[in-house]
């Protein structure tokens, strides 16, 4: 700013290179301000503002917006459900603010639809990764990367030709380099495959890997690591954790539970916990899924991936969970490290959400509302959803 004769000061804008093509057309704020405003819009209005003109579009997609963007929809996460649609190939988001009693909230955002859907592998800073069916006649599946926030999507190139049914894709985001990585594993545990991401030219690259295993669809990235369940090739017994590392692309593995390896239950869920990794399951061990008979959950967080050592948490329900819960749950997860979220396998109306505080002990259930045309649908429930503008 400039300060006038007689106190007053003139609000003008540093030029930049960038910025000088503009001029002419009239920006009165400075660039900074500008920018905060962009932060404090929704993202359609976001959306808006980068066609209108080359200076807004460069600003709204330059790394410091998008960093400063992300780093606020971290401090407001929210509760992502996407609604699997078998039969017209598609999939729905919706999202909505994540609940703060015991009432309601409105899921009124259907931020996109997704065509040529057949089968969701799981969510990495705001970017979904999901697998399509390209063509008509003789259809093979691809790999796709979405993003609900900006519509946008992009199909990965095909790993192999011969390959139609037996790869499954794991997005990973490699802090350090600011950098999202794909990594593909054959379902036979032979072949590793990596494609970085925002390049002129996407292609894959092959991996070594020297742990034998078979792949799941359980997995989680946390701080520059990709960690999916395994199970041995030799046994379909013995479970282990991969960890691929993002930046140097080296993987290693864990032992399950203190070193004694063993099947984990279907219900486990690969959750956030204070950093680290968390491993959440029901007591019941034998099911997939979490029922009003189930007593307690258990909780197994690592501490030290290269001595296998994990910690232990047991959290009983109070009897009150048995008039609560009148259907077959699965974990969505945790918020933070209090609470432990628990949601249908189908849409049902009313909508609803159960929190499970392992502080307080108690149990509450929220309505979510603005969803009731996918009765019946099978639902994604994410929690701790963050929106990210950025385009690759």
């Amino acid at each position: 700013m400039k300060r006038q004769k007689g106190g007053g000061l003139s609000i003008s804008h540093r030029v930049t290179r960038s910025t000088t093509t503009f001029d002419r057309n009239s920006l009165t704020l400075p660039v900074e301000i500008v920018t905060e405003i962009f932060l404090r819009l929704p993202l359609k209005s976001i959306a808006r503002c980068r066609c209108v003109c080359k200076l807004w579009s460069s600003v709204i997609r330059s790394q410091d917006f998008t960093d400063s963007f992300f780093t606020k929809s971290c401090s407001r996460p929210r509760l992502l459900f996407v609604f699997d649609d078998e039969d017209e190939g598609e999939i729905h988001f919706f999202s909505s603010s994540q609940p703060k009693d015991n009432s309601y909230v409105v899921a009124t955002n259907h931020i996109a639809r997704s065509p040529d859907y057949y089968k969701l592998f799981g969510c990495t800073n705001g970017f979904f990764c999901y697998g399509a069916r390209q063509g008509r006649n003789k259809p093979v599946l691809v790999t796709v990367i979405y993003n609900p926030s900006t519509g946008q999507s992009f199909t990965l190139p095909r790993l192999n030709p011969k390959l139609r049914y037996a790869v499954r894709s794991y997005l990973g985001y490699d802090p350090i380099a600011k950098r999202f990585k794909v990594l593909s594993v054959c379902d036979d545990g032979k072949e590793f495959h990596v494609l970085t991401l925002g390049t002129k030219k996407l292609s894959w690259r092959v991996v070594e890997c020297c742990i034998p295993h078979c792949s799941s669809h359980k997995w989680i990235c946390i701080s520059g690591v990709l960690y999916y369940i395994a199970t041995e090739s030799t046994s379909s017994v013995e479970s282990m954790v991969v960890c691929f590392d993002l930046r140097t692309e080296k993987f290693s593995s864990v032992k399950l539970l203190g070193g004694s390896n063993k099947t984990l239950p279907d219900s486990t869920t690969m959750i956030k916990y204070d950093g680290r990794l968390g491993l959440l399951m029901s007591s019941s061990e034998d099911s997939g899924y979490v029922s009003r008979l189930c007593k307690s959950f258990k909780l197994w967080v690592l501490r030290d991936a290269a001595k296998h050592e994990w910690s232990k948490r047991v959290y009983v329900l109070p009897p009150l969970w048995k008039d609560v819960v009148s259907e077959d749950m699965f974990i969505a997860g945790m918020v933070g490290t209090s609470e432990i979220v628990l949601s249908p396998f189908h849409q049902e109306v009313p909508s609803y959400v159960i929190y499970f505080n392992v502080e307080s002990k108690t149990v509450r259930k929220v309505g979510i509302q603005g969803m009731d045309a996918f009765q019946g649908e099978m639902i994604n429930t994410h929690l701790n959803y963050v929106e990210n503008v950025e385009l690759l």
